[in-house]
């Protein structure tokens, strides 16, 4: 049955629409900043964010800056089709004679460096450190860099998009109201005179639909081969994170991938998430037996709070995820950072305010809790 048409249906933005307000936000804005920078993640909003300022500034639909860098934030994390067209894009866009830089973190900071060797637990949502490390921390050190070459604030072009989030939506609502940008011409954030850089979202009023036809069919007019991220996302609403992440509840966009044959070798990535749960398990850490006091001579709630990863479980993970890696013929730990983390097992690295000596989590023990006067109270284990 067809949806019965409404007296708004005329007032839908085309994509022709969109691409039309994104130059003129473009315009309107760029202008401003002799520099911009754009963070490409390889996912389809940055994307699409990215092959159109290619395309707009190669066709002479807007006044080009003296500078463009496009920022990848390489994490080894990415599902194997996002990377491989990330790749190809990059390289298509400095022959075109656009500034890329590629950045990763320091081997510390990686994924199973930072898991295995130093043993913190992998991330979960209100311990959200794999953000960070990844992708933050990197893309602000390169910015850095960036500022200090022309000691002129950049104009930061993003591809975040309303829609995304209920979160991320109401936030921007906020915003909008009493920043300079509207959401017609899409979302701009003035930042303080010290800050290197302001923001523009330029496609914040793009549809989910007009991202993939951008990408997809509108090929042969930016002339950017993305096909690699329809093996990921096809047209849906799948949401991708790093290979087995942990903060989601179903690696659905690996599901997807592993039922096309040419990727079907990926199947064994399903293992990583079992993996990670183990290892959050109380008999894989240790265990706080005794309050510890703050700077400011309190206590920390949390009296008796679970730590890092035993040195046998970091053991049994990097055993695991080398098995993983050679059945699904990925690279997920190199020999620079295998090296790392058997090295942090030689020198005995523990997250700090840890010595490796704590009782481990499964064990049990009287509970402490502080009051809210501050005073510790002990229940005896009741056996």
């Amino acid at each position: 049955m067809n949806k019965q048409k409404t007296l708004f249906d005329n007032q839908r933005l085309t994509l022709q629409n969109a691409i039309d307000l994104t130059l003129a936000s473009l315009d309107h804005y760029g202008q401003r900043y002799p520099h911009w920078v754009t963070a490409y993640s390889g996912g389809k909003d940055s994307t699409a964010t990215v092959t159109l300022i290619a395309w707009a500034i190669n066709t002479h639909q807007i006044t080009p800056p003296k500078t463009w860098t496009i920022l990848y934030s390489d994490t080894r994390q990415e599902l194997p089709p996002l990377q491989q067209t990330a790749y190809q894009l990059l390289n298509t866009l400095q022959t075109q004679g656009h500034n890329t830089h590629i950045v990763t973190p320091p081997i510390p900071k990686r994924f199973y460096p930072y898991i295995i060797g130093r043993g913190v637990p992998p991330p979960k949502n209100d311990f959200r450190w794999c953000t960070p490390n990844f992708k933050i921390e990197p893309m602000l050190t390169k910015l850095h860099d960036l500022y200090d070459q022309h000691n002129q604030k950049y104009l930061m072009i993003t591809g975040v998009r309303l829609g995304e989030s209920a979160i991320r939506d109401q936030r921007i609502a906020l915003s909008c109201s009493r920043d300079s940008g509207e959401c017609g011409q899409g979302w701009f954030q003035q930042t303080t005179d010290e800050s290197i850089t302001d923001t523009l979202a330029p496609l914040l009023h793009w549809r989910l639909c007009h991202i993939y036809d951008w990408i997809y069919f509108e090929q042969p007019k930016h002339g950017y081969n993305v096909d690699g991220i329809a093996q990921i996302y096809g047209q849906g609403e799948v949401r991708t994170g790093c290979i087995g992440c942990n903060l989601v509840n179903r690696d659905t966009a690996l599901e997807r991938l592993i039922k096309q044959p040419e990727w079907q070798h990926l199947r064994p990535l399903l293992n990583l998430k079992p993996l990670f749960r183990q290892l959050r398990q109380p008999k894989n850490r240790l265990r706080k037996t005794e309050p510890e006091p703050r700077k400011d001579g309190t206590y920390a709630q949390n009296i008796q709070r679970l730590g890092p990863l035993t040195m046998t479980a970091r053991q049994h993970a990097l055993q695991t995820v080398l098995d993983i890696q050679t059945q699904a013929q990925v690279d997920l730990i190199n020999p620079d950072e295998e090296h790392y983390i058997r090295n942090a097992w030689t020198t005995n690295l523990w997250p700090n305010g840890w010595t490796g000596t704590e009782i481990t989590g499964d064990i049990p023990i009287p509970a402490k809790k502080i009051t809210t006067d501050g005073h510790i109270v002990t229940q005896a284990l009741l056996i």
